[in-house]
This record gives C-alpha cells, structure tokens and sequence, in this order.
C-alpha cells in the first residue's frame, strides 16, 4: 500500500503556527554554527544526558517536530512498543515492508555499535556524513526549543525528531518506530501509528515505568490511538485485560496472536526455523526464518499481521483512506479476508532475509560463540528454551554483564541449568555492575566453583572460550556472551563482527 504523503511533507524550511513566525517569547541561535562532522554531532546529543532518565512530558518534542514542519506526519508510521522482541519484531516489519517494494525507515534503539544503526532508510543505516547533516539539519530548532521549556531536549528527544525528519527527506512510504521506553510519554509517541504492535510485556525498567505488569502495560498501551489497529503479541493475563481496555476506549481494532493470528506449526531447521503461519487474511505455508526459537517464530507472526493490518485495511491519512478505515469497526477484532491476503512468495523472500542482531546470533564456531542481548527474566528464559531447543551443547559457558539495576538474580535463576560456567564481566555502560559484586550474586546461585571473574569484557571471552575448550569437545562446547546490548555491541567490536551482520 502506497500512502499518499500528507501536508506535513517536510519542506526544508521551519512552519510555527498559522502565521508562520514565532512568538516572541520565543528565542533562536540565528549565528551561523560551524559543521559538524559525525563524532561531533554524536558528542552534541550525548552531552544531553542519559538515555534512561526520562522526564514524562512530550511537551519538548512536540514543539520540536512542530517547528520542523510535522515531519513524522509526511508518512504512515507503524509504532512497537513492549518489553521483549521489540527490535526483532520492527526488523521483521520492516524486512516485509521492503520486499513488497516500499521504501522504509527504521527507527530502533539502543545501538550495539554506532549510533546512527537506529536510523535506516531501506534497511541500512544512514552514513556518517548524512547522520552529521541531519543533526545540523535540526540543531537550530533544538536551541529554539531548549530556551523556551526549563529543561533542556533530552538525548533520545533529539534523536527521535532526526529520525523523523530524516525519513521525510528521504521520503519513505512507511516508517517502523521502536519506542524506546514505555509508551505514554515516550518521544517516539507524538506519532500516532496506523499499526499499533505490543509485543509481550514482563517487568522491566520498573524505576520508570511501574512495579506491576498492569503498570507496565498501561504505559505501553500509550500508543494504541483512536482508529488504529493494536497488534497484541501474546501477553500475560493481566497485561492482555489492560491492552484490551485501551482498545476500548479508543475504538481501535484488535488483532491478538492466538485468536486472530498466530503459529500454527513450527520446525527447527538447520540456521533457523521452518513455520507454517496464520495470518489475518490466510495461511502462509513453508516460510523459513533464519532466527532461532519460539520466541521468534511468535515475532514473526506478530510482524506478520502488522503488515498484513498496514496492507490490507489499517486506517491511514487523507481522503483515499477513509473508505479502508470504515471496514475496522471501532473495538472490534480486525480479520481481514482472503482478499487481502500478502503474496505467499514475498512473505517467504522477506523472512528469509531477515536478521536480528545480537539475538542469539552465531559469530563464530569451533567453539560456537553466540550473543544475545537478553537483559531481564523473562527474555532469558526465552533464550535458554531456545538454546536447548536449538543447540546441542555438551559444554556452555556464559559471559554475563549486566546493569546494575537488572534483576541480576531472575536472570541468573534462568540461566543456571544451561551453563557449565559462568565468566562474570562488566560492558562499557556505566549503568554496568561491578565484577565483583556480580560475582557475589552469582555465586549464591551457580555456586563458588562455577564462577569466575574477569575486570574486562576482552579477558572474560578468552576465559569463556578456553574454558569451552577444555574438554577438547570443539563440536559440542559454546561459548553465550550476554545481559544486556551494550554487552553484545562491546563484544562485537572486540570479535570484529561485521557492521549489518
């Protein structure tokens, strides 16, 4: 589906209000500022704070995207949002959009490597210079707003609108938006998606978001807008009854894996898996996703009827739509039909070409060494079935570094039963919990014999691979570096990963 680019087409030049100045309380840097290149305008946004400390408003963004001109409004945009899978559903998304010819912008986060991996335009991430040029793009619109509001636009703020803005330039027919944290007040939220996807919610973040899945969940909720189609993932009870109430409330409609959609089968395959799928407007035979476990197979389904939703009724702007909206009666389940079904061939084609990075992804063998950004219970636990399911280890050794303000021990229950030993270890992140105290909560629960410690990351995989080693079972001995992105981007740097792998 080719949507119509609306008014808000970003045209270049900054559109404040209906008479087009600004008001005078009002003050913009008219000095000319010298270029940016990229590790510039990377230290510019990082200098504005951390990323997970939140302030819940979208007063500054919106002000933001206002002054340059709506540019999340020049394309239809489909927002995922959810605890677990949210980066591999977007790429899964967007690796469908594309192949059915559209041009795409993906907008995820945090980065494993370089910051600008969070903007893609068709799939790859912006270059360097075209990074540094949208930064430079905004800057002038970032000071205006900065001196109209008390605090200043936040690192993620600033991010949010480049990406917005830069898909507009590009142009692209459709955007994916990964929310970075929560949903209500998160940045990305001042776009209203056509295509609301949940994926499934546990407890995370809990300083910000709240200490109950209900809390969660509501936060999340945040994105699902009036006329939408909310895309549920398969949820806990009490997630599913407040996504479900949200629904209500705004007349969006509801698709929900394991009643609308779902997987109906599923076969492990050498480098992935072989599904058979439901989708909204039918049944998708013989597609194989090279990703591992059920989890995945679950995200791919879920992706699936998001674009099947985008493609085939989801309500969108501007007049050539409406007709489409008034086939979604409001609160109502969305099915489609076999009218609206996507082409089989395309559905295989884009999966097959699909990659999420540093989710259980193989970087080397003899040992195998896999990275997973797993970060909290219930996204472990995921990991470990597949592993088990996937994998045929004889030997495992992990390498574990994670915040501080994790749940080190639901983390270290899951892992537990797969591990032979466990290299205890600290990523680059600040946020990063000392070895030594790692090691403490670790050996409460693998025991002392079982754990070891090393001060960096580099030292801890050459421990981990020559443990893996020891028994001389190459064939059978792995090697899992994980507890959060940052870990699996550090570790990526240091085994020369190649970027887009």
């Amino acid at each position: 589906m080719l949507s119509e680019r609306g008014p808000g087409r970003r045209s270049g030049r900054c559109r404040v209000g209906s008479e087009g100045h600004f008001p005078q309380s009002w003050s913009i840097v008219s000095q000319p500022t010298e270029p940016l290149d990229y590790r510039g305008a990377v230290g510019a946004i990082m200098s504005r704070g951390v990323e997970w400390e939140i302030d819940p408003t979208l007063d500054r963004v919106r002000d933001l995207v206002d002054v340059l001109g709506d540019p999340h409004r020049a394309y239809p945009v489909i927002h995922v949002a959810g605890t677990n899978g949210k980066s591999s559903t977007a790429r899964l998304i967007e690796s469908l959009l594309r192949e059915r010819g559209l041009r795409t912008g993906l907008y995820t986060s945090p980065e494993m490597t370089t910051l600008r991996e969070r903007i893609a335009i068709d799939g790859e991430p912006i270059s360097e210079e075209r990074f540094a040029e949208a930064f430079q793009d905004v800057l002038p619109y970032v000071r205006l707003i900065d001196g109209k509001h008390p605090a200043r636009l936040s690192f993620f703020e600033v991010l949010t609108a480049m990406a917005y803005a830069a898909f507009a330039d590009a142009p692209v027919d459709v955007a994916v938006v990964e929310a970075g944290m929560g949903g209500v007040w998160d940045a990305t939220n001042v776009a209203d998606g056509t295509v609301a996807v949940i994926t499934p919610i546990g407890l995370d973040h809990t300083r910000y978001l709240g200490e109950t899945i209900e809390e969660i969940a509501a936060e999340k909720a945040g994105i699902i807008k009036p006329g939408a189609v909310a895309v549920l993932a398969q949820q806990p009870v009490e997630a599913a009854e407040v996504l479900l109430r949200r629904i209500a409330e705004t007349g969006a409609a509801a698709a929900r894996e394991g009643i609308e959609f779902g997987v109906l089968s599923r076969d492990v395959a050498v480098g992935g898996q072989q599904l058979r799928l439901q989708g909204l407007h039918g049944v998708y035979d013989e597609v194989f996703l090279p990703l591992f476990g059920e989890h995945q197979a679950g995200n791919a389904a879920t992706a699936l009827a998001a674009v099947e939703a985008f493609a085939g009724g989801a309500p969108t702007r501007g007049e050539a739509n409406l007709e489409a909206a008034t086939r979604i009666a409001p609160g109502e389940p969305y099915t489609g039909g076999e009218e609206g079904q996507l082409d089989p061939a395309l559905v295989r084609s884009g999966f097959a070409k699909s990659a999420s990075p540093g989710r259980l992804e193989v970087v080397r063998t003899g040992p195998t060494v896999l990275l997973d950004a797993a970060h909290n219970p219930a996204g472990m636990a995921a990991s470990v079935a597949t592993i088990t399911e996937s994998f045929g280890f004889t030997r495992l050794v992990g390498v574990l570094a994670a915040a501080a303000d994790k749940d080190l021990a639901g983390i270290l229950d899951q892992l537990e039963p797969v591990l032979a030993e466990l290299v205890v270890t600290r990523s680059s992140s600040p946020r990063s919990m000392p070895p030594g105290e790692l090691a403490e909560i670790a050996e409460g629960i693998l025991g002392p014999d079982r754990v070891h410690v090393a001060e960096r990351l580099d030292d801890a995989i050459d421990r981990a691979i020559g443990l893996a080693e020891e028994t001389g079972e190459y064939q059978g001995a792995g090697v899992l570096i994980t507890g959060s992105v940052v870990t699996v981007g550090d570790a990526r740097t240091l085994l020369r990963v190649e970027e887009g792998r």
